[in-house]
């Protein structure tokens, strides 16, 4: 009996040490079409030191905003039915571990096809995973990106 005990904290050691710590990296966007105004309004969600480790700055500091906003601009294009759309920041906000980024596209009537390329964070974290979340005209869909994959395509 005093074997297998010994055989069973073995393995039991064993087992427990081959798990090792995964980091999960991931933001979310939230895409909804507001018909009266033609608009595309997104909402990001970012981890707030995982954004700030990437732009090299504090969250409290004044300039942060004016940093995420460039930052999301360079790192998230839209294009409806083919056709490049202007992305205007319209805010951000830190709430504790979150950071959240506002921003809107104008001029948007049917939708036929929605391509977006995310590439948030995904030269800085390789195992990043970007979600976004799409709501036209009571469909819902949702599209993710990761590294090597930060275009997608959606057709209504």
């Amino acid at each position: 009996m005093k074997n297998f005990y010994k055989i069973f904290g073995i393995f039991a050691i064993l087992l427990m040490s081959s798990f090792t710590a995964v980091d999960f990296f991931s933001s979310m966007t939230k895409v909804d079409y507001v018909e009266g105004s033609k608009t595309l309004k997104f909402t990001t969600k970012m981890n707030t030191s995982q954004i700030s480790e990437a732009l090299k700055i504090n969250p409290s500091t004044a300039s942060f905003e004016a940093e995420v906003k460039k930052y999301v601009n360079n790192n998230f294009d839209v294009s409806v039915n083919g056709a490049d759309k202007q992305l205007t920041f319209t805010g951000s906000q830190v709430s504790g571990e979150s950071v959240y980024v506002y921003f809107e596209a104008g001029g948007v009537g049917e939708i036929n096809t929605l391509k977006i390329k995310n590439a948030i964070l995904l030269s800085v974290y390789p195992k990043q995973l970007n979600l976004v979340n799409i709501a036209y005209k009571g469909q819902q869909k949702t599209l993710n990106f990761q590294r090597g994959k930060e275009v997608n395509e959606v057709s209504f």
